[in-house]
């Protein structure tokens, strides 16, 4: 199916490595020019590189720190002056590291805060202003469905995926006046095919540090589908929601990717 995304510029902020690389991926399979951000400038190589051998959308990889507002603009100003647009954001950007509450400290929750909700808001804020100018676009965060669920281990990184959620119905509202779709992408578990998908400073560096292979297994005996996800099945929901030729009357959902662990 043509999803009519061919030559439009899309930004994924995490997309060099995980979901981020398989979105990334899906949608330089579709003709987009696509800005790889992302803080791993080796994992950003690699994934701009096999993308641009691969498909007709150029790819090019940008280092950015979507916790620093300069920096998140100094993006989006390359991609205006680069491209003259921005016609999809995908907030993929995401970091956790499984602990008890009462294990954990303030600065950790700071790390949380600043990655997970703040670099949301630093991005949809510069992809806002050019979208509501250009009348059209469509911005897709990745939120997790621990936002919905309260997951053990997980208290301040669930919180605030759920202020994505809250977040991304609430600029729908507000933006849909300009043509801007905007909705999210709550993942389950979700690992690498393998090692080579993610750098250094990725959570799932170390499968077996988040989960171990015995976990891995009984959580997909609790899934209705009875599997656990991989990246090409959260970067299919991303870009449908990101075609406005297939996804165009769609704004302010929050979609569960998660074999059915979240059926609200």
């Amino acid at each position: 199916m043509n999803l009519d995304l061919d030559e439009k510029i899309a930004i994924v902020t995490g997309g060099a490595s995980n979901i981020g690389r398989a979105i990334s991926m899906n949608l330089a399979k579709e003709g987009a020019n696509v800005i790889v951000a992302d803080l791993d400038t080796e994992q950003g190589q690699i994934t701009s590189g096999a993308a641009n051998q691969q498909y007709s959308g150029e790819v090019i990889f940008q280092q950015c720190d979507v916790t620093d507002t300069k920096n998140v603009k100094s993006l989006f100003e390359m991609t205006v002056g680069k491209y003259g647009a921005v016609d999809v954001l995908v907030n993929a950007v995401g970091w956790d590291e499984l602990q008890y509450f009462t294990a954990t400290e303030p600065n950790f929750w700071d790390k949380i805060i600043e990655i997970n909700f703040k670099g949301v808001l630093n991005c949809s804020f510069e992809a806002l202003k050019i979208m509501n100018t250009k009348g059209s676009g469509s911005i897709v965060s990745i939120s997790s469905d621990a936002s919905k669920q309260g997951e053990p281990r997980e208290a301040v990184y669930g919180a605030m995926k759920a202020g994505v959620n809250s977040f991304m119905k609430t600029i729908a509202k507000e933006n849909g006046r300009y043509g801007v779709r905007c909705n999210t992408v709550c993942p389950g578990v979700t690992i690498p095919e393998d090692d080579t998908e993610v750098g250094d400073s990725s959570m799932w560096k170390n499968i077996d540090s988040m989960f171990t292979q015995e976990q891995l297994a009984k959580i997909a005996k609790t899934l209705p589908l009875k599997k656990i996800g991989r990246p090409q099945d959260v970067a299919n929901a991303v870009l449908f929601l990101a075609s406005n030729k297939v996804a165009g009357h769609i704004t302010g959902q929050v979609l569960s990717v998660s074999g059915g662990y979240s059926m609200v």
